[in-house]
């Protein structure tokens, strides 16, 4: 093992990628030992195993002994983990070092929750003193607008409010309001549009009043393609709603750092809120992304969720790696991945209100770490990032839960749960959690010959009936859905996602692979919509004849 330096200053401490570590080659020995072993063997080999295999941070109490793993196994992947330099990735992550290579940038999203007045100095700037003067300048707004000393153009107060993104700029504000639905100030509507499809745009309007409406336009160019196109649709509805004469700053505000754009656009630079270049899309719901989020939740609550994010950091940098539940979830995440061949990944949330969370986890987990090379663009030489899926309990069970049983696919699950209901309906919540609770224990233990028979089922239908179980699970319960605790989820995934890409070698905090096809579309575009027919001999000949086939069907 060889020791070298990488770009952002941080130490590789492994040369020819993860599958030539020591670690590596002791998990592979370990897997051959396992073999068949099931989780009922284990289960029944380890009495103590239920109340060793728990472990809880910043609320969260996570069950990890429904997996087909030991301490041994648990172990291992720790010291792949310190071999593949884990822990010195964690403190320059933290302090600002640039981790992101390929873009040379410092990856700071556990900078928008320091608390004010702790200091964080990166390239001779403060930037905890930057993001707590944006989130005043955000706070005082949200406070205008709901307490309706915001009026329009026309002096009414606003009712409506539309963020206007794409990807990070829209799931995560769109899930956490989803999830926090419950505190939020339900006299105002709140909308998100994103698709560049016009129906979303129509169909997030068609019933509002204009005089009433505020749209955030979040964009930190102010060019990206979707985001523009619709806020400029936006603008122009607003426009024949209220006429030509209306004041457009009255309705519009920016998160965005082009000032230039922002003013030409017809927003006050007023009301633009930056956010910086160490804030990627996807992890950015925490900065002034979450401008619409704060304006439904309230500054106060908005707080507590950077406080949620907060407790699973300090959890994450100040506890040993053996105990620290983003990273053992991370490692359980490769083990499946690469010692069992498991190409996708269920996040299954038994709480309504996470009905947006398995899409949000989805670019989080699939952009950072779908990539296939390393950080010195080297093939990576394994397989990285799963295809992560997943709908709220008890929806699924009716749904896509029969291949998690018994389908030929083994897919590794994470049960969320909450003691406490946010609606207290009867015996709903009991059920829900009786659901829950008995889905991750037939994934686990199954249905034997004999079991099945002890029911009565009659031969003819007995491997119909079989449950294989041997299906591994994390279960995650918290005691209540609040601000606090979505912080706390969002954050704990944040951190498995950098676990992962740091022991596969990769740049989890770049996204080169969704350049080329927006790319490619600018260079379409001309020709989908020329008036005289379009040379489209720079492209392949099914994508010629799709787009003259469609300029046909338009009439062009």
């Amino acid at each position: 093992m060889t020791s070298t330096t990488r770009g952002d200053g941080t130490t590789s401490h492994v040369a020819g990628g993860v599958a030539s570590t020591a670690a590596w080659s002791a998990l592979l020995e370990h897997r051959e030992a396992l073999g068949a072993s099931t989780i009922r063997e284990l289960f029944a080999g380890d009495p103590g195993r239920s109340s060793r295999l728990v472990l809880d941070g910043a609320g969260v109490h996570a069950d990890l002994s429904k997996h087909r793993a030991t301490a041994e196994t648990l172990g291992l992947l720790v010291r792949l983990a310190r071999e593949r330099g884990l822990p010195e990735r964690i403190d320059a992550m933290f302090s600002g070092a640039r981790i992101n290579t390929t873009e040379q940038r410092s990856v700071l999203h556990t900078a928008l929750r320091i608390p004010r007045g702790e200091s964080l100095v990166v390239d001779g700037v403060d930037v905890v003193a930057q993001v707590h003067q944006v989130l005043g300048r955000m706070g005082e707004f949200c406070d205008r607008v709901r307490s309706d000393q915001w009026r329009g153009s026309t002096g009414r107060p606003i009712r409506a409010v539309v963020n206007i993104g794409i990807g990070g700029s829209d799931l995560g504000p769109v899930m956490a309001y989803h999830a926090l639905r419950h505190v939020s100030r339900r006299e105002i509507q709140f909308r998100f549009v994103s698709n560049i499809d016009g129906t979303d745009m129509v169909e997030a309007t068609r019933d509002l009043d204009p005089a009433e409406t505020m749209f955030i336009v979040a964009s930190k160019t102010f060019t990206t393609q979707e985001t523009m196109t619709n806020a400029l649709t936006a603008r122009s509805w607003l426009v024949n709603g209220l006429g030509p004469d209306v004041d457009v700053a009255k309705h519009f505000v920016a998160v965005s750092t082009n000032e230039a754009g922002v003013r030409e656009f017809g927003i006050d630079p007023a009301n633009m809120f930056g956010f910086w270049e160490w804030v990627g899309g996807r992890y950015s719901m925490d900065s002034s992304i979450g401008l619409s989020l704060m304006l439904a939740i309230g500054p106060a609550a908005f707080a507590d969720l950077l406080a949620g994010f907060r407790a699973m950091d300090t959890h994450m940098r100040g506890t040993d790696l053996q105990g620290n539940l983003p990273v053992l979830m991370g490692l359980l995440g490769v083990w499946y991945r690469n010692f069992f061949g498991s190409q996708s990944h269920a996040v299954l949330p038994y709480e309504q209100y996470l009905d947006r969370f398995p899409a949000y986890l989805q670019q989080l987990t699939m952009e950072s770490n779908g990539k296939s090379v390393t950080l010195e663009g080297a093939p990576v030489g394994v397989d990285t990032g799963a295809v992560w899926f997943g709908e709220p309990g008890t929806n699924g069970q009716h749904s896509f839960y029969q291949l998690l049983h018994q389908g030929t696919t083994v897919v590794p699950v994470d049960f969320i749960f909450f003691a406490q209901p946010t609606n207290d309906v009867g015996d709903h919540h009991d059920k829900l959690i009786a659901n829950v609770l008995a889905q991750a224990n037939v994934l686990a233990f199954g249905r034997t010959a004999d079991e099945v028979r002890a029911k009565g089922v009659p031969e003819e239908l007995m491997q119909h009936k079989l449950m294989p179980g041997n299906r591994p699970s994390t279960t995650l319960m918290l005691d209540r859905l609040t601000p606090y605790a979505l912080g706390t989820l969002v954050s704990l995934y944040e951190h498995l996602v950098l676990t992962q890409g740091v022991v596969w070698g990769i740049d989890s905090f770049d996204q080169w692979g969704v350049e080329l096809g927006k790319e490619m579309a600018g260079e379409l575009l001309p020709a989908l919509i020329a008036h005289d027919v379009p040379d489209l001999s720079a492209f392949d000949a099914s994508t010629a004849a799709l787009a003259l086939r469609y300029r046909a069907l338009r009439g062009r």
